[in-house]
């Protein structure tokens, strides 16, 4: 455990995430006068020192593959907070992260590749210069000086904004809107998770009337958008492939019946799951006009697989993709996820190599982020002697493998607890980048949500100015299946009064 003592809290949140970047799979909590005698008082108040921490260093606390929270004991951090009298709130921050940065950095011997940088959306920043006109080396300077970044993720950043740009500049964004269908089913829930997904069997007697509930908000949301223009749609989840072909076909057709879908740039499907596709269901899609599907294996490591509750084979992977290739599909992307528990640098390698032999059209490379509600985190003494392992020899692994499959980066993000705290990259063959993936990371379109757990994000342009300010808001659906099918006139008025009392 390692307890956060802070002079000023304004500061509590930026330092509990720095720590804990520092310290993955680490307990991180406030400071209290009480924690000082716990147990053996006199003990504890030796082993909570700035030199303990030291010694911990020493040990081998540097590398996160080699410990989980079990194996630090426990460590007081007193940060004094710097002055930073006149400074607006963004400096204060700024100044104050960049403090702890190397404060953190002195005391274990580590940098982080994203040096300081918490936010989700570290290319937003440098979309941003772009917009102003900056140089691209001005803007590299920007993360590397300013946030401590490393060269290679400056240039990441720089990349993936500029590709953006240019697929933006080709849509009218700005007057659009996007669509995002909810399915929160699964046929099992992966151990890392922590969405609002249901294991199917436990839950098959609600999915009728889940979609129901969900067709009677897409009535609404048809109506109430009216006259602008629909420019993606997007079925995620869970795993939209978990209902049957019949449910599948029932609810493309009446998308297809309150929307007009015909002028859309795309229309994704989370197939997801390989032990949730079937010819029949690939059928369904294709007769809709699917244009761009996911199968996901996250890794082709058989004995991996079983450990993080993924209830198919290797082989299934592989039947799967080609069978959807066999029907027409030529936009297929790919999940992996790096830091899986147990896998090391040849189980990547392996999970590469399959994937280059497929060449799907894009590939996405997640870091595992554990949080709080997944069942990795909640039982992680059970899962204490496998490592979750990340590292710059695998990152480069990734996109050595993007390259060969001429692929480039188009879109990414960031999130907590992520292992080695990397990012999340969508690499993709030119002309077969999702542009949903890109106006949800950069903000760039109001985004309209149906289902549980769904959360609708409205773009205010006819509030934006000179810096890029631009107010957003959220429209949230309950996450609970049931409470979403007995609620769903409740979830339609959040959305009525929402569209009543906006205008965007």
């Amino acid at each position: 455990m390692i307890y956060i003592k802070i002079d000023d809290n304004r500061f509590y949140d930026d330092a509990i995430v720095l720590v804990r970047s520092f310290y993955p799979r680490t307990e991180v909590t406030a400071y209290k006068e009480s924690d000082n005698s716990r147990n053996n008082p006199k003990d504890n108040h030796k082993d909570s020192t700035e030199e303990n921490l030291k010694d911990n260093h020493k040990d081998g606390i540097e590398d996160d593959s080699k410990y989980t929270s079990v194996d630090i004991i426990d460590t007081i951090i007193d940060i004094k907070v710097p002055d930073v009298t006149g400074l607006n709130k963004s400096q204060m921050h700024d100044k104050f992260k960049s403090y702890l940065y190397e404060y953190l950095s002195k005391k274990t011997g580590k940098t982080l590749p994203w040096g300081y940088l918490t936010g989700v959306r570290p290319s937003k920043i440098a979309y941003m210069m772009l917009e102003d006109g900056e140089s691209e080396e001005t803007i590299k300077r920007h993360f590397m000086d300013k946030h401590k970044a490393s060269e290679q993720k400056a240039e990441l950043a720089l990349n993936v904004a500029r590709k953006e740009m240019d697929i933006l500049n080709r849509i009218d964004y700005k007057n659009g809107y996007s669509l995002y269908i909810g399915i929160p089913f699964c046929p099992s829930i992966c151990l890392y998770c922590s969405f609002s997904s249901y294991a199917l069997g436990a839950y098959k007697d609600y999915v009728d009337s889940y979609l129901d509930a969900l067709i009677k908000e897409m009535e609404f949301v048809s109506g109430a958008m009216k006259g602008r223009r629909l420019d993606t749609v997007y079925f995620g989840g869970g795993t939209p492939t978990t209902l049957s072909a019949a449910q599948l076909d029932r609810l493309i057709t009446e998308l297809k019946r309150l929307f007009d879908i015909d002028g859309c740039h795309e229309f994704t499907v989370e197939a997801g799951r390989p032990d949730s596709i079937t010819l029949d269901k690939l059928k369904v899609l294709k007769k809709h006009n699917v244009g761009r599907i996911s199968i996901n294996p996250q890794t082709m490591n058989q004995k991996t697989l079983d450990l993080i509750g993924r209830k198919h084979t290797v082989e299934q992977i592989k039947n799967v993709y080609n069978m959807a290739r066999e029907e027409g599909f030529d936009n297929i992307n790919m999940d992996i996820i790096l830091g899986l528990v147990g896998e090391d640098v040849d189980e990547v390698k392996h999970t590469l190599s399959e994937i280059q032999a497929m060449n799907p059209e894009s590939l996405t490379v997640h870091s595992l982020a554990i949080k709080r509600a997944a069942a990795l985190n909640i039982w992680r003494d059970k899962y204490k002697q496998l490592s979750t392992k990340n590292t710059d020899e695998i990152i480069r692994m990734t996109e050595e493998t993007a390259k060969k499959l001429d692929m480039e980066p188009y879109y990414m993000y960031r999130q907590k607890n992520m292992a080695g705290n990397f990012e999340n990259v969508g690499y993709s063959k030119e002309g077969k980048e999702c542009i949903y993936n890109i106006l949800i990371m950069e903000e760039k379109q109001t985004i309209i949500a149906c289902g549980a757990g769904a959360s609708s994000k409205v773009v205010f342009h006819n509030e934006s100015d000179d810096n890029h300010s631009v107010r957003i808001e959220r429209i949230e659906n309950v996450k609970d299946v049931r409470n979403y099918i007995s609620r769903i006139d409740e979830m339609i008025e959040r959305k009525r009064e929402f569209f009543k009392d906006n205008q965007f």
